[in-house]
């Protein structure tokens, strides 16, 4: 897996990441909230002032992470992309590459809290 840029075309792509995570481990959002939050998700890709895309071995956008203004605004991996080391390498290229110092995580998503945690994240 690498972490690389992520284009304007591949925006659509980004969202369905987005939305496949959100569904695998966001059990409490409803399917209308989805469908309200997915066209806001989507034109919010160009707004953001740092992106980076995680892609697999045949080069397919697997994850994504976005920082504003040094804070980890968005860490999403596709569920076929979870426990490979994909969501580190993110985090770490948030850090590193994007100047990333804080972040917030929803409280009803203990997989996220664990994975910061376990990450040094506090």
């Amino acid at each position: 897996m690498i972490v690389s840029e992520i284009r304007p075309d591949e925006y659509g792509r980004a969202t369905e990441v987005w939305e496949a995570s959100i569904r695998a481990t966001h059990n409490f959002v409803a399917d209308s909230d989805i469908d309200i939050f997915r066209p806001l998700v989507r034109q919010g890709f160009a707004q953001i002032e740092h992106l980076a895309g995680l892609r697999d071995d045949d080069g397919l956008l697997v994850g994504f992470a976005g920082v504003e203004n040094e804070k980890l605004e968005m860490l999403f991996l596709h569920p076929t992309a979870r426990g490979q080391g994909g969501g580190k390498l993110l985090l770490r290229h948030a850090l590193t590459a994007f100047g990333a110092r804080t972040l917030d995580v929803n409280e009803q998503n203990p997989q996220a809290i664990g994975f910061y945690l376990h990450n040094g994240s506090r």
